[in-house]
């Protein structure tokens, strides 16, 4: 039997995301998010439009995207209740917020040269997207503060212990094991349940 609630957040599992972006004196930035999806060579992502990453994608229009696998669950950790932003805003002061300048040290975390943006990778993270914003799209009701930010991916980096040894462009599934936030917590990939017709990779 199904029961009708009114549930505070809808974050029905989604991959966690390391979004890299230049501050206005060209440090870098890095904050956890994870509401974010991938369709063709594009990702849209969902933030609050008053967070130093905003106000850099805002500004630069690029960044990573780097997507931590589960043993990263600890550095992850590490940059929650911190922020870019100094002083902290009051709204994030009332959440204990902690304004960190070096956000890639605090969380034991390495940088690396892009490419093709000036946001630098985590060189831990097994997936490194670097992207072009595309789009900046007001999300949800007028006092909800979010932003859906269209972003082009422009190359992409993959630790080869996650290729598929057949298939020089291809992830295998069965070694890639992503950090998920399901309803405000961190969880990892169970086994493959079965093989997806419709979604088939050749």
């Amino acid at each position: 039997m199904h029961q009708t609630i009114h549930p505070k957040i809808l974050y029905f599992g989604t991959p966690v995301v390391l979004l890299s972006t230049l501050n206005e004196d060209g440090s870098a930035n890095l904050a956890p998010m994870s509401s974010a999806w991938w369709l063709g060579q594009s990702c849209m992502l969902g933030m609050g439009m008053r967070s130093k990453t905003v106000e850099n994608l805002l500004r630069e229009r690029e960044c990573v995207l780097n997507l931590p696998s589960a043993d990263l669950v600890g550095a992850v950790d590490r940059l929650a209740l911190t922020t870019g932003k100094n002083p902290v805003p009051g709204y994030k002061q009332n959440m204990t917020f902690q304004y960190i300048p070096d956000k890639f040290s605090h969380a034991g975390l390495t940088t690396a040269p892009s490419q093709d943006v000036r946001p630098p990778r985590v060189v831990e993270c097994p997936v490194q997207l670097e992207g072009i914003v595309e789009k900046f799209h007001p999300f949800g009701a007028p006092d909800d503060f979010a932003m859906a930010i269209e972003v082009q991916i422009v190359r992409v980096h993959i630790d080869e212990s996650i290729l598929n040894t057949e298939k020089r462009h291809h992830i295998d599934a069965d070694k890639w094991n992503p950090l998920i936030m399901s309803f405000c917590e961190f969880y990892g990939l169970g086994k493959n349940l079965h093989p997806s017709r419709l979604a088939r990779v050749f």
